[in-house]
């Protein structure tokens, strides 16, 4: 073990026994009400951590969609700090995360399966620089796109074998509209 860990062992060891120790002294002859007390606070804490994991989840239906109109598309800045946004992608619902530092159009490979696209049938023979390194991408076309009242068909795209929870919507679907940004809203018009 390195002397780091072993240090850091002997302190929660130390820890440890001077909270037990208390617990033992304050709770002499009462220890069902200790056990019962320790329970509790075990809840409380496994409670916590559960809304801790569950927070994100909890925020995505509260997230404010894209509104259609005739100016355009206003998209709010979500929770994150980014502007999502959901184009029909052959008519299926697609969640984009807006990126005007990324190029192309990159679908997930969970995206791609949902599209009809197997990604194991695909030659990855491009590449991509991204913030988590290079990854490796394969050309696809997507025979239509439809963002409110505009479709676009035949648009190139890129699948992706890294791992990535969200696809992201680059400059050559952006590069379409005139971009806006004003606050916490980005208007897309064409």
């Amino acid at each position: 073990m390195p002397g780091g860990t072993t240090a850091q062992l002997a302190y929660l060891l130390l820890l440890l026994m001077a909270v037990g120790g208390w617990v033992f002294v304050e709770y002499r002859g009462r220890m069902g009400q200790a056990m019962r007390s320790a329970a509790a606070w075990g809840l409380i804490f496994i409670g916590v951590m559960a809304g801790f994991g569950l927070w994100s989840d909890l925020q995505s239906p509260l997230r404010q969609q894209a509104v259609v109109s005739a100016d355009g598309v206003m998209i709010p800045r979500a929770p994150d700090g980014h502007f999502h946004l959901t184009l029909q992608v052959n008519g299926t619902p697609v969640e984009f995360l807006v990126d005007t530092g990324a190029t192309n159009m990159v679908l997930s490979q969970a995206a791609a399966r949902r599209l009809g696209i197997d990604p194991a049938s695909l030659a990855f023979t491009g590449q991509a620089n991204t913030a988590n390194g290079v990854v490796r991408t394969a050309r696809v076309r997507l025979p239509e796109v439809t963002l409110g009242p505009w479709t676009d068909r035949n648009l190139p795209a890129a699948v992706t074998d890294g791992a990535m929870d969200v696809s992201l919507l680059g400059m050559d679907y952006l590069g379409l509209y005139h971009l806006e940004m004003a606050g916490d809203r980005m208007l897309l018009r064409r």
